[in-house]
């Protein structure tokens, strides 16, 4: 099979995991070109990755790519998605897909309509959310009810949530409230910390009520790079439990167990196959294998180059895997969030013009 070739609109932080993937997969994934009106990203692009820039989406599809990623700002996107849909061009989209619920109520009529796009939400994507979906898919918990997540912000979190509860666009009462306490300083996008300091951490801790089942988002910024803070996951049903790498399950009445979840890398330990991720095991079970072993990815990077294998599929007639009305009602749910959080007042979302569209989203 030859390399899925694509074209990536935008030149920032966030269109370099694309460009690192593909980089890293050619046998995979081949850019096209990058569309970027930035002199100083242009030259970094074509510097570090070798790529053609260009100035017009018409210069990119002259280069017939399969689809695009919109890498864009989310004030930007509404208007580049319409654009794109109107030239009949497959789109994988950066999160969110706008920036606020006037701007994703606009979008509702190009979520139903035939345009091909889908959103790159990618948490989903990653090993060890790959691992427990698929044993919360496999009934080994029975029905989870609860789903407790601290993992990510706003949107993130809560498609995870949603993911892990199968709650789809299921109304949902939402109570949140905002914590602050110090914490030393961690690294950033550039880089380590440059000194040793001690700032105010805002953390977001919300329940999302959808009746018989409870979504509980916990989250503060600094857990993406802070080297004292940790993510972590809780999820009960009522035959079993997950809390981080964790299997408490019953094999019948008399019969309980626990078992780890356990990481699967190459090239430690003597270990000659070359440093990469194979997958996670839950005892001589594989639950998840790592579809691109073994190029040396990042879990993030394994669900971007995830993402970009699926719009390939999807392109091609397959399924669907986050569809535009699925990030945006995330999208509305983070926004009735912060809304919830600052009022104090408990909010109840439901009615919106997302559950008007098709599909079955979020389970």
């Amino acid at each position: 099979m030859s390399a899925v070739p694509f074209a990536i609109i935008g030149a920032g932080w966030r269109a370099e995991f694309y460009l690192r993937v593909a980089a890293s997969l050619p046998e995979r994934f081949r850019v096209t070109s990058v569309m970027t009106r930035d002199a100083a990203r242009a030259e970094r692009v074509t510097t570090a990755f070798a790529v053609p820039v260009r100035a017009t989406i018409d210069e990119v599809h002259a280069e017939h790519p399969a689809f695009v990623v919109a890498c864009v700002p989310r004030e930007v996107a509404p208007r580049l998605l319409r654009e794109l849909a109107a030239q009949d061009a497959a789109v994988l989209a950066e999160t969110p897909p706008a920036a606020d619920l006037d701007a994703l109520a606009r979008l509702a009529e190009l979520a139903r309509s035939s345009a091909r796009i889908q959103v790159a939400e990618q948490y989903q994507f990653q090993p060890l959310h790959a691992a427990r979906l698929s044993l919360v898919r496999s009934g080994r918990l029975g029905t989870v009810s609860e789903a407790h997540v601290s993992v990510a912000h706003g949107y993130h979190g809560i498609d995870l949530i949603r993911r892990y509860l199968a709650v789809g666009m299921r109304p949902v009462t939402i109570v949140g409230r905002r914590f602050v306490s110090p914490l030393a300083t961690g690294p950033d996008r550039s880089g380590p910390p440059a000194g040793d300091r001690t700032e105010p951490s805002e953390r977001v801790l919300a329940w999302f009520d959808f009746g018989d089942r409870l979504g509980v988002y916990d989250f503060a910024i600094e857990q993406y790079f802070s080297w004292v803070r940790s993510p972590s996951v809780v999820l009960r049903g009522d035959r079993g439990e997950i809390r981080d790498s964790t299997l408490r399950a019953l094999r019948d009445v008399h019969s309980p167990y626990v078992v780890e979840l356990m990481r699967r890398d190459m090239g430690r330990d003597g270990n000659l196959e070359g440093f990469h991720h194979a997958g996670i095991t839950l005892g001589d079970e594989w639950v998840y294998r790592n579809p691109f072993a073994p190029a040396r990815l990042s879990d993030e990077e394994i669900a971007v180059a995830t993402c970009l294998w699926k719009m390939t599929e999807y392109r091609d007639g397959g399924a669907a895997f986050c569809s535009l009305a699925e990030a945006a009602w995330d999208q509305e749910l983070a926004i009735r969030l912060d809304e919830a959080v600052a009022s104090g007042v408990p909010i109840r979302v439901a009615g919106t013009v997302w559950e008007a569209t098709s599909g079955t989203p979020g389970g």
